[in-house]
């Protein structure tokens, strides 16, 4: 039901938050018997592009722009993978990194939701090209953040030069929060996979919940505090390993 023009959803200079009641969905290129919500973009000021994919049973993905890697993240359903002649079967909470230039191709088996994220590589002279990874996140090491076991940190990506950005799966348990308010040069894109909380981004204090989706520009203050009865869960990407003037 529309509530008289309100929406927890907000746009500031340096951040946002966009919750499901705003989604607008549009065809992407290439992609079949599916749609998307394009919740963070370069006219938003990221560098990188963020995106929910939502397929039909049959539906396929279009290929990612050229230079630029794809990590895909399953939200509901059953995707399958095909690259390098191997296939794989991605279901809820698998995912998948995708260098640039690797053809693939990705299929939903009935009814599938995927967040995905896409970023021009910035290659590295001297260092490897980065290798396709798949996992599944839930059965990812997890390590303390700063020491609070209320906090645990599962990285989805290898952390090594090839690597130009990070993707990582982080746990609070009811009531944990951030130790500190970070300001630093990464930016962020965020998916509320479960829970509740409150985020602080720059000045202003939102509570998010489930299915909410937040960009973070460079520089911006962050703070995030757990609430509710049950854990809460968020992906978290960010650009990485690479020095901001090149």
């Amino acid at each position: 039901m529309h509530h008289l023009g309100f929406t927890r959803s907000s746009v500031k200079a340096d951040h946002a938050l966009l919750t499901p009641d705003t989604f607008i969905r549009a065809p992407l290129p290439g992609f079949v018997n599916a749609t998307c919500v394009l919740h963070i973009a370069p006219q938003l000021g990221a560098g990188f592009v963020q995106y929910s994919a939502e397929l039909e049973d049959g539906g396929q993905f279009g290929p990612a722009p050229s230079a630029t890697s794809r990590f895909v993240y399953v939200l509901e359903g059953h995707l399958t993978l095909t690259l390098e002649g191997q296939s794989h079967t991605l279901e809820a909470n698998g995912y998948a990194y995708i260098p640039p230039e690797m053809e693939h191709t990705l299929n939903s088996m009935g009814t599938a939701r995927a967040m995905v994220i896409e970023k021009v590589y910035q290659p590295l002279e001297d260092v490897n090209d980065p290798e396709f990874v798949v996992g599944k996140a839930l059965e990812v090491n997890s390590s303390p953040l700063a020491g609070n076991e209320g906090i645990q940190v599962s990285p989805l990506l290898p952390d090594g030069p090839a690597y130009d950005s990070a993707v990582n799966l982080m746990t609070f348990q009811p009531g944990a929060s951030l130790h500190l308010v970070e300001i630093h040069v990464m930016e962020h894109g965020l998916t509320m996979l479960e829970g509740e909380g409150i985020y602080r981004l720059s000045d202003a204090w939102y509570p998010v919940t489930k299915g909410d989706v937040i960009y973070m520009a460079p520089y911006c203050p962050q703070w995030f505090g757990a609430l509710g009865k049950v854990p809460s869960r968020y992906l978290i990407y960010k650009d990485w390993n690479r020095h901001p003037l090149e």
